[in-house]
């Protein structure tokens, strides 16, 4: 490339070539990602568990996607349900996110103690007050590294309070 900075020293511009799991971690912890509740209802009952990797596929069809590590216990419970609910959490909500986490060793439907829910049309488990609710259809699952990414078909969308909104950045929740 004449006049310019070519391709291969753009890219290589600072970067490593073999990257440090711990590197990568510290580096994605500087990402400003909104908090969500991605529940299900399977034969086990409600499941669910705390999410930041969550995007946008489509909007025609609406579609989304959900990354969801395969450690966690309720993972064969969404593979299973083919359906779920993702609850876009209010600045309001970190404890329910906290424990949807793992906070407190709360496993199944123990973590619904916290907040308030109502059933949604598909039947999942909605976040009463949530910014958004989002229940999908489940069109496919991949398997990737330690994570199944569940993609959705949207089925119907509630809009909730439009106040401040739960984001997780530099490994702390904050409102925005």
């Amino acid at each position: 490339m004449e006049g310019g900075t070519g391709l291969d020293e753009v890219r290589n511009h600072g970067a490593q070539t073999h990257v440090e799991p711990g590197l990568y971690r510290e580096a994605m912890s500087r990402l400003v990602a909104a908090v969500h509740v991605v529940t299900t209802r399977g034969e086990a009952g409600r499941v669910g568990f705390t999410a930041t990797a969550v995007a946008s596929v489509s909007d025609s069809p609406p579609t989304l996607l959900v990354c969801l590590n395969r450690r966690v216990s309720s993972a064969a419970a969404f593979r299973q349900a083919g359906r779920f609910a993702v609850n876009m959490l209010a600045a309001g909500q970190q404890e329910m996110a906290e424990i949807f986490g793992g906070r407190g060793a709360l496993n199944g439907e123990q973590r619904f103690a916290a907040g308030r829910w109502h059933e949604g049309a598909l039947g999942v488990p909605c976040v009463v007050g949530a910014i958004a609710v989002f229940e999908c259809a489940m069109v496919d699952v991949r398997t990737i590294a330690t994570h199944d990414v569940l993609v959705g078909r949207v089925e119907a969308v509630t809009l909730g309070p439009d106040g401040a909104k739960l984001a997780y950045v530099d490994r702390r929740f904050r409102a925005v």
